[in-house]
């Protein structure tokens, strides 16, 4: 896909890889809506990004999921690209993981790409095609302790995103999927862990700042890249390096 004078929605604008997407897709020539929660952080963007508009939303929300792709359709009358980016980490061990915590994960880290999916793919049938990037993680191709809950989130929407691949191809609509490496961002600050219940953040996805990780961590902007390409070339699965390919 061109990217140039393309609508592209963008959640988890305000920071990390969602504000790098962000970024890139303008400079490409795309028109933004910028979506999160941190509505003074996406007024700030939009002052820098021409042809972008402010859509806050808490993306656990079912109706502000919908909400955010009408006020989107509405406004520029057409969407071509959705980049669901927005999520939050959960690290406990399987025994101690709170089922009020994991549902509240769910519904960000999965329900909400799904319904953000099932609301453009209409449109996006209706115009002629479109591409839908979603976020995975590395952390989707490994099994971790401690990690299980966002993992299989993770694992569960690069699944759901190939199936819909495969059931959208004669509509023209390239869903696709990326597995980000540890990335710098405040991921990590903001993963709930154990018995927390900090929901201040629903912002960006992957990130760390690589503790003892095998390989250095990425930047946003790195993977901000990987992203864009993937929009552009329509590829199925994207990894942000060749190491992370399954065998």
């Amino acid at each position: 896909m061109d990217i140039k004078d393309k609508v592209a929605i963008v959640t988890g604008a305000s920071s990390g890889i969602g504000l790098a997407t962000a970024k890139l897709l303008s400079v490409k020539g795309a028109k933004l809506t910028l979506v999160a929660r941190s509505k003074d952080k996406l007024e700030a963007l939009a002052k820098e990004l021409p042809n972008s508009i402010v859509v806050p939303a808490d993306l656990s929300k079912v109706e502000d999921v919908k909400r955010m792709i009408q006020q989107a359709y509405e406004h520029f009358g057409i969407i071509d690209i959705l980049v669901n980016n927005a999520g939050q980490g959960y690290d406990a061990p399987i025994e101690k993981i709170d089922v009020d915590t994991f549902r509240c994960i769910f519904e960000l880290d999965f329900l909400g790409p799904v319904v953000a999916m099932q609301q453009v793919i209409p449109i996006m049938r209706k115009q002629g095609g479109g591409a839908i990037m979603n976020v995975s993680s590395g952390l989707a191709l490994m099994y971790l302790p401690g990690m299980s809950i966002y993992a299989s989130l993770k694992r569960a929407l690069s699944h759901i995103s190939l199936t819909a691949r495969e059931e959208l191809k004669a509509d023209k609509i390239a869903v696709s999927v990326v597995y980000p490496y540890i990335t710098i961002t405040d991921f990590e600050k903001n993963t709930v862990k154990m018995s927390e219940r900090n929901w201040e953040s629903n912002e960006d996805e992957e990130g760390d700042e690589g503790g003892s990780a095998p390989f250095k961590p990425d930047t946003a902007e790195y993977v901000a890249q990987k992203i864009v390409e993937g929009i552009e070339s329509g590829e199925a699965e994207v990894f942000v390096h060749d190491w992370m390919k399954r065998p």
